[in-house]
């Protein structure tokens, strides 16, 4: 009972703040247009940087991690607090603050879920890549290296980031397991937070297999 009441206390403000979308807000206020009517249609970073380029896309970056970083960061006190779970010993958010790891990633599959399906926009919302990257910032610095290693090397290679973001994206868990950084119930919250963002890029992977998918390039 304790478990699910302190999930619920921080699944839901987890939620909330992941349905804020970056690249909405700053496309409807900064340039009174709207990213969904534009490019591919998809509300995240790539189709805003592609239609309105690098300038506005710092401000996306900002409020989407901050929307991230804060409720992973308050999920993993609350856990840490409340519960007789190991604490993360790693980075800046470890013992000194009493961060659990399970209340962390649990909170980041929410954010995740808030910003795949926000509910301020019709449940109609972004792929997760940013928020899945700002939350293996915040668990692990050596999570970090290899997820984001893998996926901007295999974006600078193919130049598919749909391809980087997939791959980097499951080089999460996979590293975790290796790192040995947490029990069944972390690591499965992150296979849960991959297999979302996997799931959102299902039209990509069928551009992938069919020779379709568009090349990311750095000119707006």
């Amino acid at each position: 009972m304790k478990y699910f009441v302190l999930l619920l206390i921080s699944a839901i403000p987890a939620y909330l703040l992941g349905s804020a979308n970056g690249a909405i807000i700053t496309s409807k206020y900064l340039y009174r247009k709207d990213i969904r009517n534009y490019g591919s249609g998809n509300p995240g970073l790539t189709n805003f940087y592609r239609v309105f380029g690098k300038g506005g896309s710092l401000l996306v970056i900002a409020i989407d991690a901050f929307k991230t970083i804060a409720p992973v960061i308050f999920g993993g006190w609350l856990f840490g607090r409340y519960t007789n779970l190991e604490l993360s010993d790693i980075w800046l958010f470890g013992k000194l603050f009493g961060v659990a790891l399970l209340g962390q990633t649990v909170s980041g599959f929410f954010v995740m879920l808030g910003h795949c399906f926000p509910l301020f926009y019709s449940f109609r919302g972004g792929k997760g890549v940013m928020a899945l990257g700002a939350i293996v910032i915040v668990l692990d610095w050596r999570l970090a290296l290899i997820s984001w290693g893998t996926f901007i090397i295999l974006t600078l290679f193919t130049r598919f980031v749909s391809l980087g973001a997939i791959i980097g994206s499951t080089a999460f868990p996979i590293a975790q397991l290796l790192l040995q950084r947490g029990g069944f119930w972390e690591v499965f919250a992150s296979f849960m937070c991959v297999a979302l963002l996997v799931a959102r890029h299902g039209p990509n992977i069928k551009r992938l297999i069919n020779g379709e998918e568009h090349r990311f390039s750095f000119r707006a």
